[in-house]
């Protein structure tokens, strides 16, 4: 105490201030350090909360920018599918219409054939009457004769469909075979009657094998029948060619 006297300090005034102090601290220490604490804690714990919603609200728009993106690429992918649906239908649409304006068009031109073919197997069969009595004209100023109407009807039978005294001539050249269809072509229309005839003929050869009559006035008369590869070809143009081969 002495030294401390010695010192200048009085001693009473330094416990009095080391007391104060304590009091002061002890009072900081409960209604400043404490409070400051706390709320500096609670601030921590404010920062920390603050930063973990910020996280979860980053993690959420993130997720919400993929959903987003995802979505949004599923509407990209609905909607070409959509275009590309549109547009298969669209050409589907087309290919049929292409199709029913070409069907309509070989409609069309099938049916204008069939009129141009009717027409011209008409005017064949008008002229084919008009042959036949110039024909037998000239076979009268030949012969110097009058010719029947049988002897008329035989002849026309015999130039125009090669039958003579009711045979079909050219089947004699025709080998026995089977076909799917046999072609029966003669330079003008043949009529019913010379038709049923060469029919009922044709198929002690052919058997029921469908068939078919064609006019093609080049050969200029008597028949071409075709059965399969096999051709028998007894037209009027062919004998023509076979006799200037042979007076050539």
């Amino acid at each position: 105490m002495d030294a401390l006297v010695k010192l200048g300090i009085n001693v009473g005034f330094l416990l009095l201030q080391i007391f104060a102090f304590a009091l002061l601290l002890a009072i900081l220490g409960a209604w400043v350090y404490k409070p400051l604490l706390q709320m500096i804690e609670e601030r921590r714990k404010k920062l920390a909360q603050a930063m973990e919603d910020a996280r979860v609200a980053a993690e959420a728009r993130a997720n919400a920018e993929q959903e987003a993106q995802k979505i949004l690429a599923e509407a990209r992918a609905k909607a070409d599918e959509i275009i590309r649906e549109a547009r298969e239908r669209a050409e589907e649409q087309r290919r049929a219409l292409l199709e029913q304006a070409q069907a309509e068009a070989e409609k069309l031109k099938r049916e204008a054939l069939a009129e141009v073919e009717e027409e011209r197997n008409r005017v064949l069969a008008e002229l084919r009457e008009q042959i036949a009595a110039l024909a037998v004209a000239a076979a009268q100023k030949i012969v110097g004769a009058s010719l029947d109407e049988q002897r008329q009807h035989e002849l026309l039978e015999e130039f125009f469909a090669g039958v003579k005294g009711k045979q079909v001539v050219v089947l004699d050249e025709l080998e026995a075979t089977t076909a799917d269809q046999v072609e029966v072509i003669s330079a003008v229309p043949l009529t019913d009657e010379e038709k049923a005839l060469i029919t009922e003929q044709l198929k002690a050869k052919v058997g029921d094998a469908p068939i078919v009559f064609k006019v093609d006035p080049s050969i200029l008369g008597g028949l071409v029948i075709r059965v399969g590869d096999q051709i028998v070809d007894a037209s009027v143009a062919r004998q023509m060619a076979l006799l200037r081969q042979k007076l050539a």
